[in-house]
């Protein structure tokens, strides 16, 4: 039996960048999703890691982008899917998850080996975030509709290529725990 630990890639946002008009519609359809998935996890004792942008505030850390997200004009986005005591938090700077974070390292430590990819974008940091955990041989799982996209084709094509290129199980958010 695999143990899985659920992902929350770069939901954490202020939603202040060149390309968030095309992001806030799905945005917005996938936070209720989201925040389904982490009551879920948490009632099960799966661990939760988010990991986000870092947005080129290299002197900011987890407590302040959390701060400036709820702070902000899109604050309704983050409100419910704020981490808890018990959520991990790793800073990236690129779109793939582990691009130069301890991440893999964390989910080594804690025998991990199946990972629930959700959050933004899902032509981007999903699709390649996914792509580095399948060559780090981590089974993946991406619910569909907990994934935020900029450009629906490109997402569909995306997630057509984590199921048929990296073995992605592609499912809804609805069967990500059978």
């Amino acid at each position: 039996m695999s143990k899985t630990a659920l992902l929350v890639i770069d939901m954490i946002n202020t939603y202040d960048h060149k390309d968030a008009d095309l992001l806030l519609p799905s945005a917005e359809a996938v936070v209720p999703v989201v925040a389904d998935l982490l009551e879920r996890a948490r009632e099960q004792s799966v661990p939760v890691i988010y990991v986000n942008d870092n947005f080129g505030e290299w002197r900011s850390h987890h407590g302040e982008l959390l701060d400036q997200a709820l702070s902000g004009p899109h604050a309704r986005l983050v409100e419910p899917l704020k981490p808890d005591r018990d959520s991990l938090f790793v800073v990236k700077a690129r779109h793939s998850v582990f691009f130069e974070t301890p991440l893999e390292y964390l989910l080594r430590q804690q025998d991990i080996d199946r990972l629930v990819l959700t959050g933004q974008v899902t032509e981007q940091c999903v699709l390649y975030s996914a792509l580095d955990a399948h060559i780090r041989h981590f089974e993946v799982t991406v619910p569909e509709d907990a994934v935020a996209h900029m450009h629906e084709d490109l997402a569909r094509a995306a997630l057509r290529m984590m199921e048929r290129n990296m073995g992605a199980h592609v499912c809804t958010s609805r069967d990500v725990w059978k």
